[in-house]
């Protein structure tokens, strides 16, 4: 991808959207693994 060309809200709605569709595609135990692996990065508090 190109982002380049992006202004900055721009990309980080692109980006979401991106990661939405992938989270969504993740199992139960997948998901589990993200959220601790994120808990553990302070990435969700």
């Amino acid at each position: 991808m190109n982002f380049d060309s992006y202004n900055d809200e721009s990309r980080r709605e692109e980006l979401i959207r991106m990661i939405e569709h992938s989270v969504q595609q993740l199992s139960v135990g997948e998901l589990e693994a993200l959220y601790y692996d994120m808990v553990a990065k302070d990435y969700i508090k």
